[in-house]
């Protein structure tokens, strides 16, 4: 209930900050709005020279850009707004007053700056992803559906988690800047099917680096490609990912000195 209370608390002060700069927000949706053309544009050019992608059609490839862009609005929303401040109150000391709060630290840390206008990503996500489904023909069953919500659920905690060891790392680098440009070049790898790259590099963005379980499982998951005890295989790597990154986080904050060091 307390979590709740904070979300909602996080939430309203967000909102005002959006609504005091209108201008920006509304500037903001349309660049959103030409990149996505952009992307689109990227997929057609594609598709001019070939019927498929990796066994994927054109369809197929929209639903799983609006997955894309699903993670991303998560990514830019939430995780990488936290990232700049955390990474200057750890260098100046100020992470102390977030430690010495009654809550979770890491919860404060990753929701306390929230874009409220990023939403408008979410009815662009969802809207690619029902015409992809409905350009490509396939037919879904209510278990692919299911599939598919679990699994984009285990992608956005994959994500989450990677972002969490990215910038926990900074506990012992103070000068480590990259969190979010390393996070963004990974996070592009995940624009088409994990089955265009070769072998090698297949395995590290599916197990070793998941950026796959985040966008191209999720999309397998709803064409009807994967059988359950998969679904329960990639599961079990989302609940592996967020205990790694719980761990890594606390060593993190034993190892933070603090501004009194």
């Amino acid at each position: 209930m307390i979590t709740f209370k904070m979300i909602n608390a996080f939430l309203k002060v967000n909102l005002q900050i959006a609504l005091a700069y209108r201008a920006d927000t509304i500037v903001n949706i349309l660049i959103n709005l030409m990149w996505l053309g952009w992307e689109l544009l990227g997929l057609s050019i594609i598709f001019s020279n070939t019927n498929s992608l990796a066994g994927w059609g054109l369809g197929e490839l929209i639903t799983l850009l609006g997955v894309f862009r699903l993670v991303n609005m998560l990514m830019a929303a939430v995780i990488w707004p936290a990232t700049e401040k955390f990474n200057t109150s750890v260098r100046d000391g100020s992470l102390d007053y977030v430690l010495l709060m009654p809550a979770n630290s890491l919860f404060l840390v990753s929701f306390a700056r929230i874009v409220v206008w990023r939403i408008w990503d979410l009815v662009l996500a969802v809207t690619l992803i029902a015409y992809g489904l409905h350009s490509s023909g396939g037919v879904v069953t209510w278990l692919n559906l299911f599939y598919f919500l679990v699994l984009a659920a285990v992608g956005a905690v994959v994500m989450y988690s990677l972002w969490v060891v990215l910038v926990a790392l900074t506990f012992w680098f103070v000068k480590f800047d990259n969190n979010v440009t390393i996070m963004q070049a990974l996070m592009d790898s995940g624009r088409y099917p994990v089955g265009i790259y070769p072998p090698w590099l297949r395995l590290i963005v599916t197990y070793l680096v998941p950026i796959a379980v985040a966008t191209t499982v999720p999309v397998q998951g709803l064409r009807g490609d994967l059988s359950g005890s998969q679904v329960a295989l990639f599961l079990g790597i989302g609940l592996a990912a967020f205990l790694v990154a719980t761990r890594v986080w606390r060593a993190g904050v034993r190892h933070y000195s603090g501004a009194s060091s």
